[in-house]
């Protein structure tokens, strides 16, 4: 049976195995992280509507590549439940492992959302679909 968090005008579905972190959610800020038993991670933060998914999404390339310098982008955009989303997939080393992340910036009817996903190699493969699942949840679900 899966988990629902409903706060901060965000409504998903996650896992029952993995774990909810509303930390910076409790610290005042419009975001929340839930994590795999593995380490994989999917975020989601709000930011105001008039934010453009495209350079959000940008910015997020930026800082990632600031803090690991062999990072790979490529630009990408997705139709999730039924919504067009903008953004990059990257590839990175930490830690002698490869890792593979994804950002989608989507604009909604009252906010726009960045959703950032990742996981090692070896255990993203097998999680790519539940970042999914959470992803159409959240997109369905009302949220922004």
């Amino acid at each position: 049976m899966p988990c629902q968090f409903n706060k901060l005008g965000l409504s998903f579905q996650y896992p029952e195995n993995w774990t909810l972190d509303e930390e910076e959610t409790l610290a005042g800020k419009r975001s929340v992280t839930v994590y795999s038993p593995g380490g994989a991670f999917w975020s989601v933060s709000v930011h105001p509507r008039s934010a453009d998914p495209a350079r959000l999404a940008k910015a997020v390339v930026k800082a990632m590549t600031a803090e690991y310098e062999d990072l790979d982008s490529e630009a990408a955009r997705e139709t999730v439940g039924g919504r067009s989303l903008v953004g990059y997939d990257l590839t990175f080393f930490f830690l002698d492992f490869t890792n593979t992340a994804a950002i989608r910036c989507v604009q909604t009817e009252r906010a726009t959302l960045a959703v950032f996903c990742q996981a090692e190699d070896h255990e993203y493969d097998a999680v790519r679909r539940v970042f999914l699942a959470m992803t159409t949840s959240l997109l369905n679900g009302g949220s922004g």
